[in-house]
């Protein structure tokens, strides 16, 4: 499917008939986004969204905009539905034409109904707290870090005061347009307030360097000691900004049913990967990550960066990082079963030209070895996490100002690959489980098959209470080498996974491979406790049913 834009279309929402399609597509929105991660029905289905909201006032970004996610939702889209978090300050204006009035009003007018959940994307909340007036408060009153000599750093502190932190959380609703938006949507059945999360923090290793830190702890404790008390600290201190921003509203609905989540939150991808990895984690004796504790949910990063050798098709891989977040996923839900996880992808793409010449584009690079990196790959390449992972939401991630459709020149050439394209490949796999049978089933009720022939790769330094954890899920195949433990460049030619339901000799599994380099008709995958079997595999991705009492592979026609 293709969906273009044009410059100028205006797209109207607000008022249109509720078509049997939209509130069809529109009512299992809603369902899916407020189901229970481990009810009787199962885990709830996914959703695909992004964070461009398209809230930059240039045509180009219009596709993002929340009132084009509504006309796809009215196609049979399965999208959260998301808008950029308002201005805290601003007034809201009386004229109908104001660039802000439509990017809010009638996107929410039709959310409100369509009955549709709503989500609120901000940079980093506590960003704030370094800017004036906190960042000029006193040592003993301000948020951010205070250093042995005094010094008011531009970094907030998990050991300054928790009041700022409530303070600042409530000029998030407790503002004019936050007013507005409620009173136009009163009851939405689910609110998202989603951070960036990436503000400048006092790091555990740094811990010495804080004033707050000496008095209270004294200098020498080991590094479990600090990473524990840098994450208390954190979880105490981010659950007041929250507690903030709850407060701040005015309606009792979006109190109640308002979900804090933060980009990179449970993200433990680089678990063993190298001896350093401790560095960036908060993992203390009992508690792989403080993750449940701070948030009601977490969307790490699934990405194909440009600025590291991580690829979708060898060992150093986001299809591998993310058998570590299962393992940190499982725990997060034991502690909190509520926990909203969903994931965010990137396929590394930009066009910044100095950026360029430091860290290419990732699609630059595989086309430079003569690869391609499509929507059909990006499309295989997310099923493989889905599948593993199986979010409440896939995220995709595009600059501020990407272009929905190509930018062109006058002369025809491309001078600005459009998103739209990788956006609706996330679309179409999470339309995928909505409408096929057969895959909706195994998404709510298949249980991963872990592959207990070899260990993850990366063993550096692991815990010793992790030691024994299932963390490799990677399907034996003959495409593969068998030389185990896998160096970090190893290619991965095929990556498949399995889920199964029944017990022996009555068993079935979904087979899902994805072959990133380019299709294979024979690819030998062994599935643990059964048997190798003969597959094709693509890069956009394939689904197999197996059968142990019929002996039978039969495939899962998904388009």
């Amino acid at each position: 499917m293709t969906f273009s834009l044009t410059a100028g279309l205006v797209f109207l929402i607000s008022g249109t008939s509720i078509n049997a399609q939209s509130s069809k597509t529109a009512n299992s929105i809603r369902t899916e986004a407020t189901r229970k991660n481990f009810g009787e029905e199962g885990r709830p289905l996914p959703l695909a969204a992004s964070w461009t909201c398209g809230h930059f006032q240039q045509d180009r970004s219009a596709g993002w905009r929340p009132e084009n996610q509504m006309r796809l939702i009215e196609k049979g889209h399965h999208l959260l539905p998301w808008f950029s978090h308002p201005s805290t300050k601003d007034e809201v204006p009386d004229d109908p034409n104001n660039f802000w009035i439509r990017y809010y009003k009638a996107p929410i007018d039709r959310a409100r109904e369509l009955k549709l959940p709503l989500t609120f994307i901000a940079s980093q909340w506590e960003s704030a707290l370094s800017r004036q007036p906190y960042v000029d408060l006193p040592a003993d009153k301000n948020p951010n870090v205070v250093t042995t000599e005094g010094r008011i750093e531009t970094k907030v502190s998990p050991f300054g005061p928790v009041g700022p932190w409530k303070e600042l959380g409530a000029t998030f609703t407790d503002n004019p347009w936050m007013k507005a938006i409620q009173s136009w949507y009163p009851d939405p059945p689910l609110v998202i307030f989603l951070s960036n999360n990436e503000h400048h923090k006092l790091r555990w290793k740094d811990v010495e360097t804080s004033k707050r830190y000496i008095e209270q702890h004294g200098e020498g404790r080991d590094d479990d000691f600090k990473r524990k008390a840098v994450a208390d600290g954190w979880v105490e201190r981010y659950r007041a900004l929250q507690s903030g921003i709850r407060e701040g509203l005015t309606s009792d609905s979006w109190k109640k049913n308002a979900l804090f989540v933060g980009y990179g939150v449970g993200d433990l991808a680089h678990l063993g990967r190298w001896g350093g990895w401790k560095a960036y984690s908060l993992c203390s004796p009992g508690r792989i990550d403080p993750g449940a504790f701070m948030w009601d949910g977490g969307s790490p990063s699934y990405y194909t960066h440009d600025w590291n050798s991580s690829r979708d098709d060898t060992a150093w891989s986001p299809q591998l990082e993310f058998m570590n977040n299962l393992s940190v996923l499982n725990e997060t839900h034991r502690i909190n079963p509520n926990y909203f996880f969903e994931f965010s992808v990137w396929d590394g793409y930009h066009t910044d030209k100095e950026r360029q010449k430091k860290y290419p584009s990732t699609r630059s690079v595989y086309r430079k070895e003569g690869q391609t990196y499509d929507p059909e790959r990006y499309g295989g390449f997310v099923q493989f996490g889905m599948w593993l992972m199986r979010p409440r939401a896939v995220r995709d991630f595009r600059g501020w100002i990407e272009p929905w459709d190509d930018m062109v020149d006058k002369d025809g050439n491309i001078t600005w690959e459009g998103g739209g394209p990788y956006f609706l490949a996330i679309a179409k796999a999470v339309d995928r489980v909505h409408v096929n049978p057969v895959l909706c089933n195994w998404w709510r009720r298949g249980k991963l098959v872990p592959n207990r022939a070899h260990r993850h790769p990366y063993q550096t330094a692991i815990p010793d209470e992790w030691k024994d954890v299932d963390r490799w899920y990677l399907l034996d195949c003959d495409a593969n080498s068998s030389e185990y433990p896998w160096k970090l460049q190893e290619p991965v030619h095929v990556f498949s996974l399995a889920l199964v339901q029944g017990e022996k000799p009555n068993r079935r599994w979904l087979l899902y491979a994805h072959s990133p380099r380019g299709d294979r008709k024979q690819a030998r995958v062994t599935i643990p406790d059964y048997k190798e079997i003969a597959v094709s595999t693509s890069t956009g991705g394939n689904f197999y049913e197996v059968t142990e009492d019929k002996d039978g592979i039969t495939p899962v026609v998904s388009d």
